[in-house]
This record gives structure tokens, C-alpha cells and sequence, in this order.
């Protein structure tokens, strides 16, 4: 598994990537199984009122949770260039300039944890 991660003012946001010979999540609307590599990651925008408070560096936002929108790919660098365009995208469905985002790929375990 791969996790990408965007770091942009103040707050973070996470995805995971499936890898070939990794079970992603099974649920509605996921990938088709035989796909190399499935990227999962929450989809956010900004509402008026309501939803959950995210705070920023510079002020206070409301947002409101989309499923997570599973997506296939059949190589590893299409997945990580999908991934980060997607957490880039997050980030400015919240008002955060997305070259101001910090984006790392890092190798994880079933844990969550890095390899050693």
C-alpha cells in the first residue's frame, strides 16, 4: 500500500493506494477487482453552514463529506499522479491554493505503519 498525503494550510489530508496483490476495500461502486491499483480517498468541499469545522491556518471552514470515490488504474504511476492531483484538488474545493500543497507518497503496511 501506498499512502499519499497533502499537507496545505494547517491540515492534511490522506488517501490510500491499493497495490497488485493488495485487497482493497470491497463496497458499492468500487473498482473493478482486477484492477493493478485502486486509490480510495474522501472527497470534501466547502458548504456555508453545516457540516464539519476544519480549521486553517488563516480561518475556519465548514465542510461537507462525498463518499469516497474508489478509482482503477492499471499502472503505479498513473494511480500516484491520479492521487495527487486528487488530494491537490481537495484542497482547493476548500479555498487552498493547490501549489501550496505538500504532497508525500510513502510505502505503508496493513497497519498503516511504514516498513522498517
Amino acid at each position: 500500500m501506498l499512502t499519499v498525503r497533502g499537507q496545505a494550510g494547517g491540515t492534511e489530508l490522506t488517501g490510500t493506494i491499493y497495490e497488485r496483490g493488495e485487497e482493497a476495500p470491497r463496497f458499492r461502486g468500487a473498482p473493478d477487482e482486477d484492477a493493478a491499483y485502486v486509490w480510495i480517498c474522501d472527497e470534501f468541499y466547502e458548504v456555508s453552514s453545516g457540516g464539519s469545522r476544519l480549521e486553517l491556518e488563516d480561518r475556519v471552514v465548514n465542510v461537507a463529506f462525498e463518499t469516497p470515490l474508489p478509482r482503477g488504474f492499471d499502472t503505479k504511476e498513473r494511480a500516484i499522479d491520479a492521487a495527487t492531483e486528487h488530494v491537490r484538488t481537495q484542497f482547493r474545493r476548500i479555498g487552498v491554493d493547490a501549489d501550496s500543497v505538500e504532497l508525500s507518497v510513502e510505502p505503508v503496511d496493513e497497519a498503516g505503519e511504514r516498513p522498517r
